[in-house]
């Protein structure tokens, strides 16, 4: 017994310390510790930087850290940061409690002493970061480096775990990107969600089901971009900006709803929309109920909501119009096999989220909000698994079918 209580204790991982000492040319400072989430340790943001002459601020989703002129952008409640143009994991997020950012202690002791090896390194015994080089020698301090170029948070991907080969189970080639938008958020609550619990808002459930929506993208080995991941707004015309270069589709989730008239709430199923000018005036209407988002943006562009010229901004967008309804009817197909509402139909609209994406996209209705079975059927955590699950199904088909066309599908005899 006490060989075995000797076992364990040695083989305990080493507990954080309750405060790091930042030991730097203007001093030392001491930087509590404090343990949240199932025993991730983090660190206050704001003593932490004031010790390293650095500087924090939060940029809607992201904590935006500066340390020696350089720039990190950290995720908030998601283990990732992104710097010099890479994403890299975290075994812990970032996050933010009453109105005050918190870091990994990672980031401290493992991520600061990597990247500027030559300026600070971590005493893990003495729980202290330590400035090293010529400022604490007495010489003069030497030129800073050029700070590098900022790290734009819209290159941060969530990438499954790799494996061995190119291609994954399913035959698709490894490395497609899928970025994925939570429709709303922030002070855009969307539709205020009639028929869900009560607290409960559009901004709630597509930030729900897109975070599921993430989660099976992982599982079938594709790499996921998210335009949130907390309740933050996010301009509508930066969005579709998450899809570029590497990026393989946009996905934009919704959930509809109709104002107050006789009827209003049998009204119920899901529809996918592409970009294009509406040919209906339903569809007209669910376009302007969602550009109407616009007016939250601290300084919403000045960008038209109807006609040509704001749908078909040019030729790189009108390339993959087609690609985008074949998306759309896949996705349609899927949904049908899993949602409770009757199938309302690919529909085109000039949605302003879809206009920045340079990739094919799509704009999901997934229900209505103002009829009590979509209502329900919407904000189950089981059924929004299952509308994930079948988007992510919609998602592999696609581009299976794409590689195949494109003559990029595994060596079986397709595409050839």
């Amino acid at each position: 017994m006490i060989a075995l209580l000797l076992g364990l204790f040695v083989a305990a991982p080493p507990r954080a310390p309750l405060a790091i000492t930042i030991s730097t040319a203007r001093g030392d400072a001491r930087v509590p510790v404090r343990t949240v989430r199932g025993g991730a340790p983090l660190v206050p943001a704001a003593p932490l930087l004031a010790a390293l002459g650095g500087s924090v601020r939060r940029d809607g989703g992201w904590a935006d850290v500066t340390v020696a002129r350089e720039e990190f952008a950290l995720l908030l409640d998601a283990p990732w940061f992104v710097f010099a143009g890479h994403a890299e994991p975290l075994a812990a997020s970032a996050t933010v409690s009453r109105d005050s950012i918190f870091l990994p202690l990672q980031f401290v002791v493992e991520v600061l002493p990597r990247v500027f090896a030559e300026r600070y390194r971590y005493d893990g015994d003495a729980a202290r970061l330590v400035e090293i080089g010529p400022q604490l020698a007495g010489a003069a301090p030497a030129e800073p480096p050029a700070p590098r170029a900022v790290a734009d948070r819209r290159t941060a991907v969530d990438r499954p775990p790799p494996g061995g080969g190119d291609r994954l189970p399913s035959g698709l080639r490894r490395g497609h990107v899928v970025a994925v938008d939570a429709g709303h958020g922030g002070v855009d609550p969307g539709n205020p969600g009639l028929f869900f619990p009560r607290g409960t808002r559009e901004k709630d459930v597509t930030l729900q089901v897109a975070l599921l929506l993430r989660q099976e993208l992982k599982a079938r080995g594709i790499g996921v971009r998210m335009t949130r991941t907390t309740d933050t707004l996010i301009a509508l015309g930066d969005r579709g900006r998450y899809c570029t270069q590497d990026c393989d589709l946009f996905v934009s989730l919704h959930v509809n709803s109709l104002p107050r008239r006789s009827g209003y709430t049998a009204m119920r199923g899901f529809e996918t929309y592409f970009l294009a000018e509406a040919r209906t005036e339903d569809a007209a209407r669910v376009a302007k109920v969602e550009n109407d988002a616009v007016r939250f943006e601290a300084t919403p562009e000045d960008t038209p909501t109807g006609g040509l010229d704001f749908i078909l901004k040019d030729l790189q967008l009108n390339e993959h119009l087609r690609e985008s309804a074949q998306f759309a009817a896949i996705v349609q197909d899927k949904l049908g096999n899993v949602h409770a509402g009757p199938d309302r139909g690919v529909k085109q609209a000039g949605f302003m989220v879809l206009t920045t994406a340079r990739r094919p996209a799509v704009l999901v209705e997934m229900g209505y909000s103002t009829n009590p079975d979509d209502g329900r059927f919407l904000s189950t955590p089981s059924t929004q698994r299952k509308l994930a699950s079948a988007i992510a199904d919609a998602v592999v088909d696609y581009l299976i079918d794409y590689e195949r066309r494109s003559g990029t599908a595994a060596d079986s005899g397709e595409g050839r």
